[in-house]
């Protein structure tokens, strides 16, 4: 999907998103993580970093993300740290609940910049929505093992709400695997993320390359469905 500028330009919104961990495994590193992924058919690559790094080793980690996803024409999405966005060039960040503003980060990465916001909720997905994020990040859908004080399963019925009131697309996460895509693809998401399906597999690639192929038939399916 692509979403206009307004100069002349589209923002190009990911369908899948891979989020990048070093703490769930330590076979790869990141960049490792990213350039499987993205052989795989992920369309983008957050990078994710919770651990207390310094800024100069986030930006190199970042810098050398994006020339890979350059090089194979996916995006780079910067998880939480606008700074790292901005310095690298990154053409895409992700909000968290408890980071920058969705206005101020415009100012600081202009128009063009695509900006995502989470929602644990649907109350906090229509505060989010309505300071100019260009997607929602919705979730967990079904949990997650990777944050250690995770808000509630919101479950399909609550993204199913979420989806059909949002005027910007729906990314759901949370324990998004394969099996469990055609799910929330039709309960109205626009995309998924994914973290452990992918970055705890033995093949980061194939296990990618298995959510790409069940993402494509899901939303092909839908499109006949409203076609019918």
């Amino acid at each position: 999907m692509t979403i206009p500028t307004g100069a002349g330009q589209a923002k190009r919104i990911p369908r899948l998103q891979v989020i990048t961990d070093e703490m769930l495994q330590t076979r790869l590193t990141h960049v490792e993580i990213a350039r499987l992924v993205v052989q795989g058919g992920a369309d983008a690559v957050q990078y994710r970093e919770k651990r207390a790094l310094s800024t100069r080793k986030l930006m190199a980690v970042a810098s050398d993300i994006l020339g890979v996803c350059t090089g194979m024409h996916a995006q780079l999405v910067v998880d939480d740290r606008v700074d790292v966005a901005c310095a690298v060039g990154a053409p895409a960040v992700h909000l968290g609940r408890n980071d920058l503003d969705v206005p101020t980060a415009r100012a600081i990465l202009g128009a063009g910049a695509v900006i995502g916001g989470t929602a644990n909720s649907y109350e906090e997905a229509r505060a989010v929505w309505s300071t100019g994020a260009d997607y929602l990040g919705v979730g967990p859908i079904y949990g997650t093992r990777s944050k250690a004080n995770p808000a509630p399963d919101m479950g399909l019925d609550t993204l199913a709400r979420i989806c059909r009131d949002s005027p910007v697309p729906i990314v759901a996460i949370g324990s998004i695997t394969a099996g469990r895509i055609p799910e929330v693809i039709a309960a109205g998401a626009y995309g998924v993320a994914v973290l452990s399906a992918v970055v705890s597999a033995d093949d980061p690639a194939e296990a990618t390359a298995r959510c790409r192929a069940a993402l494509d038939a899901a939303l092909a399916s839908r499109s006949t469905e409203r076609r019918a």
